[in-house]
């Protein structure tokens, strides 16, 4: 028999609407952060310390936020809502300024993907206006780098992930789209390296560990599909196992690469050091789980 799921070590309460987006921001000799993003356009600064809300931010006309993050330190915050707007805040000094956005022009759900190339540099991907469009910027200057449309009819772009690799090459970025299809694109080529049809139904999220080449994906479906990148770059597909509920909403891998998070449309998500899960209950839960996973291989 498996072991009931733990209880939380805190709940964290006093939002207006279900949660959709949640972020850490952990630096050293910073006090501890969880930015969440609501239904209802509302961004709340968790202090984690004493855990009450540090600030309130309503940016995105009431519109649904689904996806927040912080560049460089826990001084700029960057959030997307369903507006078709993505936000650059200012933190610094306790302010919550509006700095700067952009227009995605994009009616889905797809959450954006930022990779920080440098100091003060970060390219930024998102879904266009056209049904398989991906957009990549560079942040600062919302130059466009490239529009990326694949040759064949996949559908939406679902869920997109930027990383760097440790071979030198430029950045390279997964995207799953509507028909189940996963593809791993060459940004400076402006290319498509790999293909692979994954799942019968949309790809919902899916995740990626670079030091392992490893990742996951999930769907509507009661599959998780794990893949990998072998050296040619080429998407291989390895394991399936089946939940016991259908539906997965979000993937995240643990910085070490040997603990998935999973969060399910049952309302369920197996227990990095701290978990934060956010429902429509409109209340953030917290679980502490162990640091690491012992080596039994």
């Amino acid at each position: 028999m498996s072991r009931p799921a733990p209880s939380p070590v805190y709940t964290l309460r006093g939002a207006s609407g279900a949660f959709n987006a949640l972020h850490f921001s952990c630096h050293e000799g910073d006090t501890p952060l969880l930015f969440s993003g609501s239904g209802k356009g509302v961004i709340h600064l968790w202090n984690l310390n004493n855990r009450r809300t540090e600030r309130i931010i309503e940016g995105h006309s009431g519109s649904s936020v689904i996806w927040v993050n912080t560049l460089h330190s826990a001084d700029t915050l960057i959030s997307q809502g369903r507006d078709m707007r993505v936000c650059l805040w200012n933190l610094s000094q306790g302010r919550s300024e509006l700095m700067d956005s952009l227009s995605t022009e994009s009616v889905g759900f797809c959450q954006c993907s930022l990779l920080e190339t440098g100091q003060k540099t970060c390219l930024l991907a998102f879904a266009g206006q056209q049904t398989e469009e991906l957009k990549i910027v560079e942040l600062s200057s919302k130059a466009l780098l490239c529009s990326l449309i694949p040759d064949s009819k996949l559908g939406m772009v679902m869920c997109v992930k930027l990383w760097q690799p440790q071979s030198g090459r430029g950045p390279l970025l997964l995207a799953g789209y509507e028909d189940g299809s996963l593809l791993l694109w060459d940004i400076t080529q402006r290319s498509i390296l790999s293909q692979t049809k994954v799942h019968l139904e949309p790809i919902m999220c899916l995740t990626f560990d670079p030091e392992s080449r490893r990742g996951i994906s999930a769907s509507s479906e009661n599959k998780l599909f794990s893949w990998i990148l072998d050296g040619q770059n080429n998407l291989l597909l390895r394991d399936c196992v089946t939940l016991t509920n259908p539906g997965v909403s979000q993937l995240s891998i643990r910085g070490d690469g040997k603990l998935l998070a999973s969060a399910g449309w049952d309302h369920r998500d197996p227990r990095q050091r701290l978990l934060a899960a956010g429902s429509k209950d409109q209340r953030i839960s917290l679980w502490s789980i162990y640091n690491e996973v012992p080596d039994t291989g």
